[in-house]
């Protein structure tokens, strides 16, 4: 499989586990404290330079729920931003 297709799996994967918050009643908030800092780790790792660090920056104010935000899926939108916008550029 090529990088930027597990990219993207891991991307649906991450985002995936960010919004388990909304299924789990009581823990959500204190899912978001544990969850914010893991998720701007991984987003910078899996999408280097500036755009990793963007998009941690953007993953961290999504996930502590700033601007009730927590709905976006930042890492599927770094991945399209990445591998179609970017691109295209």
């Amino acid at each position: 499989m090529h990088k930027k297709y597990k990219l993207l799996l891991l991307s649906i994967l991450f985002d995936a586990v960010g919004m388990l918050s909304f299924v789990i009643p009581g823990i959500g908030e204190f899912s978001d404290v544990i969850w914010a800092p893991v998720s701007v780790y991984f987003i910078t790792k899996m999408y280097k330079g500036t755009v990793g660090k963007v998009s941690g920056a953007i993953s961290f104010l999504e996930e502590i729920g700033i601007f009730g935000t927590d709905f976006l899926p930042t890492f599927t939108l770094t991945w399209l931003y990445t591998y179609l916008i970017k691109k295209e550029q």
